[in-house]
C-alpha cells in the first residue's frame, strides 16, 4: 500500500508529512499584524523532495501567505488584508479589515484515506461582529513516491451568521478589470515569476486569466536546488449560482486561485452557506503541458 501522509500537532501549527518530508504546515494563529486580516495558511508547501511549493509575506504584498482561504470584498469588509479597491479611487487603505479565527477541530486523523483534519472558523468583521461560520476540511493523500507527487483536497462550507444579507465579490465586480482574485489563493515562490501556466481548456500563460477551465497547471523551478516542480489545481465545485473562474498569473508574480466570484458577486442570505471544493496537486518535477494533462487525468476528481 502506498504510503499515506500524517498529521501531527507542533505548537501553533499543524505538520503533515509524507515519505520522510513535511509536504505541507498550517499555521493556526499566524500573529500577523491587523492589515494583514490575519488567518490560518498552509506554508510551506513542499515536493517530496522538499522543496518549497510556497511563499509566505512577499515585499509586495505582505499579506499573501502561501496557500489560504481569503475573501477581499465582503458587503464592504476586507478579509483578503491590505488596500480595498475602490472604483473610481484605484486601492485605498480602509478601517475595513477582518480575521478568521481557527476555533476548534472536529477531526483529526488519518488512515487509509489520508492525513484529514476538519475545523470551524469564525469571520469577524473590523466591527467585531462575527459575519461567517467557516467549517473546513483539509485531506492530504494520493502520495506516490515513484514519480514525486501528492495531493490535497480543499472543501470549506461558509456560512452567513448575520440578520441580512452578505455579498461576496472582488475587486472584478468592483471595477477592476482582471482582478477577480478571492477564495483560495496560492502565491508561488519568487523563483516562478514568469513560470509556464497551462489548462485544460487550452490557455497558456496571461491568457488563463478570467477563463473557465477544469484545471490550472504552473510549472517552475527552484531557486537553492536544482530542477523545478508543478502545482496543479483543479477549479473544483461550488454549490454558487456564479461559476468559478480562474484568477491566474505568472508575471509579476506567480498566483492562482480559482475565483467562486471573479467578475459577478455572489450574495448568502442570512443561514445560507456557500460550499466550495478544490483539488490541488503537486509534482516533483517541471511538467510539460502534455505531462500536466496527463497528470490532470490521472488525479482528476
Amino acid at each position: 500500500m502506498p504510503e499515506q501522509p500524517k498529521a501531527a500537532r507542533d505548537g501553533g501549527a499543524l505538520s503533515v508529512t509524507a515519505a520522510g518530508t513535511e509536504i505541507a504546515r498550517y499555521v493556526l494563529d499566524p500573529g500577523a499584524p491587523a492589515a494583514e486580516a490575519p488567518k490560518p495558511y498552509l506554508h510551506p508547501l513542499r515536493t517530496l523532495g522538499g522543496a518549497p511549493v510556497t511563499a509566505v509575506r512577499p515585499w509586495d504584498h505582505r499579506w499573501h501567505k502561501g496557500l489560504q482561504m481569503t475573501w477581499s470584498h465582503v458587503s464592504g469588509q476586507n478579509f483578503w488584508g491590505g488596500p480595498t479597491y475602490v472604483h473610481g479611487q484605484g486601492y485605498v487603505r480602509l478601517d475595513n479589515l477582518g480575521t478568521i479565527a481557527h476555533e476548534r477541530f472536529e477531526e483529526l486523523g488519518g488512515g487509509e484515506g489520508g492525513a484529514v483534519f476538519t475545523e470551524h472558523l469564525s469571520w469577524t468583521a473590523s466591527t467585531g461582529r462575527r459575519w461567517l461560520a467557516e467549517e473546513r476540511t483539509h485531506r492530504f493523500h494520493g502520495v506516490d513516491t515513484r514519480r514525486g507527487t501528492w495531493a490535497l483536497d480543499f472543501a470549506t462550507s461558509l456560512t452567513n451568521v448575520r440578520d441580512t444579507a452578505l455579498e461576496l465579490g472582488s475587486p472584478t465586480t468592483h471595477g477592476r478589470p482582471a482582478a477577480g482574485y478571492t477564495g483560495l489563493f496560492w502565491r508561488g515562490p519568487r523563483a516562478w515569476t514568469g513560470c509556464s501556466v497551462y489548462s485544460e481548456a487550452g490557455d497558456r500563460g496571461d491568457a488563463v486569466m478570467g477563463t473557465r477551465s477544469e484545471w490550472v497547471a504552473f510549472a517552475g523551478r527552484h531557486d537553492e536546488v536544482d530542477g523545478g516542480a508543478t502545482v496543479l489545481a483543479f477549479a473544483g465545485t461550488t454549490s454558487g449560482a456564479v461559476p468559478i473562474r480562474w484568477f491566474a498569473r505568472s508575471e509579476a508574480f506567480p498566483a492562482f486561485c480559482p475565483s467562486p466570484a471573479f467578475d459577478e458577486p455572489l450574495f448568502l442570505e442570512p443561514g445560507e452557506a456557500l460550499r466550495l471544493w478544490h483539488r490541488i496537486v503537486v509534482a516533483d518535477r517541471e511538467c510539460t503541458a502534455e505531462e500536466a494533462h496527463r497528470l490532470a487525468e490521472e488525479y482528476a476528481p
